[in-house]
């Protein structure tokens, strides 16, 4: 019988629109929502979220996880929502449209002190880190037949930089500006993944950025259909990019990667942070931060997508430059990993 009332509980939550569920449940009753907003479905914050999501779900009336059932936080049902991406997931969280979202290091920080891109705009200053997940490769993606090998070859093109709320708009612009190419330069599109993948193979469009863990889904399932190169970021464009106050590393992304990569391609890199707003008990972010690493979690990620086996305990804290959540960096003190 409470099987079949979780169900219903469950049912009930899928069901209804997103505003009916935006108040968290009153203190006291049986299940607690905790949605997580992550980016596009052609990237990997979709399928990464939605993997954590299950994990850390353990709604009322199932099994316990000892007999086979579900090893979540006691009472909690997690969602994964669509979202634009990193710009749009720590307003959302800030304003408290959701309880949790997915952001590059760089977006979290501006949004959380004001500055970079967010200069001028009122800091989102409730912003939490509860980790850092796995690093977010730049792809620059194009057509074979465009003859764009360097970014410089850029000028003149249909290019996409992805659509406006997203993580990757804000990068695509910063490696272009490095690399002194403008608007101006370009014809400048705003699609996302899967639009832009569509568009390339309709000839409508000569290259894309995108900033996700490797493989794409997006960009494998393009490159299965259409000859595509990844455009590698040189040593000039990079070194202006990198510094004490940068987010991005120098990272690669291996050859085989995508069909037809033929050799590795030198990128930069900016690790994916798992945030939420202060005002989250402290008691459910720690237990929540508890189950994201325990065992059962670390299996789901590593078999449920290529870029779970990237996302290790150990790097949880790498790249995090805004607060930890109080509930947060109590376990990751009793796990030895902050002083």
């Amino acid at each position: 019988m409470r099987t079949r009332r979780a169900l219903l509980v469950a049912l009930a939550l899928l069901a209804m629109p997103v505003a009916a569920q935006e108040a968290p449940p009153a203190q006291g009753t049986e299940v607690q929502f905790f949605r997580i907003g992550n980016g596009s479905t052609a990237g990997t914050y979709y399928p990464i979220g939605g993997i954590i999501a299950t994990a850390i779900s353990n709604p009322p009336g199932g099994m316990s996880c000892a007999e086979g059932g579900a090893c979540g936080v006691p009472g909690l049902l997690a969602s994964a929502l669509a979202s634009a991406g990193s710009v749009e997931n720590v307003e959302n969280v800030g304003n408290g449209a959701v309880e949790s979202g997915f952001a590059q290091a760089d977006v979290a920080y501006w949004a959380q002190t004001g500055t970079g891109n967010f200069s001028g705009l009122p800091p989102i200053g409730n912003l939490r880190a509860i980790a850092n997940l796995y690093p977010e490769a730049l792809h620059i993606v194009a057509r074979r037949d465009a003859g764009i090998n360097t970014i410089a070859d850029l000028r003149g093109k249909r290019v996409s930089l992805d659509e406006p709320g997203s993580g990757t708009l804000v990068d695509a612009r910063l490696v272009l500006d490095a690399a002194g190419l403008g608007d101006a330069d370009l014809t400048v599109m705003h699609l996302p993944a899967t639009r832009a993948a569509v568009a390339m193979r309709e000839g409508k469009l000569d290259a894309f950025f995108f900033v996700g863990g490797y493989p794409s889904p997006a960009i494998s399932q393009l490159a299965g259909q259409a000859d595509v190169n990844l455009v590698p970021i040189d040593d000039a464009v990079a070194a202006r990019l990198l510094g004490a106050e940068s987010f991005f590393i120098r990272d690669t992304v291996p050859q085989g990667t995508y069909r037809g990569m033929d050799g590795d391609v030198a990128t930069l890199s900016v690790g994916a942070l798992w945030v939420t707003r202060a005002d989250q008990p402290d008691d459910l972010i720690h237990a929540i931060t508890r189950v994201l690493w325990n065992d059962n979690t670390m299996r789901q990620l590593s078999y449920g997508h290529p870029i779970g086996r990237r996302i290790l305990r150990e790097n949880a804290l790498k790249g995090v430059a805004i607060p930890l959540h109080p509930g947060a960096a109590r376990y990751y003190r009793e796990a030895g990993l902050l002083k």
